[in-house]
């Protein structure tokens, strides 16, 4: 594996990014997906969550059928492997793990949903290890802790957040873990993809696969639309529409598979949880919710894990860049 991560990060331009740049860009990317409160908050006022997104995605079709057709040689040469790991991000990532997780609250305990959802990182690294058959550096088991126990504090703080195992709840539970299970896989499916496609074409077709599914999930739902009628709201719902779609949608994506494109995907899990710890320093900034001291230590301890985790990075491209000198100079 890691000789076709080294061609890979070669053939997307990663020579140029540096792999300690790449985990920083799949940092950035899932960091911009904290922000989506201050958009989403004013279009729930009118629509439904699946309303939203089915908007969300249409508008990304301007950036989807331009980028798919000037892709379009590379996207004939799909295999049924990479037409599976497709839909498994567009569907599975995307609007399964989505549901279970909304249902999840419905049938279990509120905290137990959010604790068995950190196994995300655990599911992402284990299929990484087989189905890109990456191997794990050294010492790695650190940075695991780290983001686990970082990721803990930044939730729950200090605090035991159930009484009991009842608290659980078997249908809740299975539905978090299912969850987990999906957007950890769609971390090494997004990998799989970016050794055959450029980072661009994999964000167009995540988008434009998404939406037969999106509609038929509207359609199931049977909600009625509810537009605005006073034009200063439809240009508030409008600009907040946008925004919503183009920055914690398409741009952060784009970062995202662009770091990912130069990034291990047990690697790229870990750096995915700089989301929460932005999702925290957004609702005190805008939302005026109070933070913790635990809290704060769990931020710098993310924080803390990324450096260490980049520095981990580069150094094993190095590695690997040396390896064939030496076998020429040996020779």
């Amino acid at each position: 594996m890691e000789n076709t991560f080294a061609a890979s990060s070669e053939k997307t331009g990663g020579s140029k990014l540096g792999s300690r740049g790449g985990v920083w860009l799949v940092a950035l990317g899932a960091a911009l997906w904290g922000v989506d409160p201050l958009f989403r908050i004013l279009l729930l006022k009118y629509f439904t969550s699946s309303q939203i997104v089915l908007m969300e995605h249409l508008l990304l079709l301007l950036y989807s059928v331009p980028v798919l057709w000037i892709y379009r040689s590379k996207i004939h040469g799909l295999t049924l492997k990479h037409i599976v790991a497709l839909l498994f991000i567009s569907w599975g990532g995307s609007a399964i793990a989505t549901i279970m997780f909304t249902s999840a609250f419905a049938h279990g305990n509120l905290n137990g949903v959010l604790l068995l959802q950190k196994l995300q990182p655990l599911f992402a690294i284990l299929m990484a290890r087989w189905i890109l058959k990456e191997r794990l550096p050294a010492k790695f088991s650190i940075f695991i802790v780290m983001a686990l126990v970082g990721t803990y504090l930044l939730t729950f703080g200090l605090s035991f957040p159930f009484n009991g195992l009842s608290e659980f709840g078997l249908a809740g539970g299975l539905l978090s873990i299912g969850a987990a299970a999906l957007w950890g896989g769609s971390t090494v499916m997004g990998r799989l993809l970016l050794d055959k496609l450029p980072f661009e074409s994999v964000t167009a077709l995540r988008f434009i696969l998404a939406l037969p599914l999106l509609f038929f999930t509207t359609w199931m739902g049977g909600e009625a639309w509810h537009f605005p009628i006073q034009t200063n709201d439809w240009a508030a719902i409008s600009i907040n529409l946008v925004l919503q779609a183009f920055l914690p949608g398409l741009f952060s994506l784009l970062l995202y598979y662009r770091g990912l494109s130069n990034t291990k995907a047990s690697f790229a899990t870990l750096a995915e949880l700089f989301f929460p710890a932005i999702g925290v320093f957004v609702n005190w900034l805008v939302f005026h919710q109070s933070i913790t001291m635990a809290q704060i230590a769990g931020f710098v301890l993310i924080w803390f894990m990324l450096f260490q985790l980049s520095r981990q990075q580069d150094g094993l491209e190095s590695n690997l860049a040396v390896q064939p000198k030496l076998a020429r100079e040996r020779s």
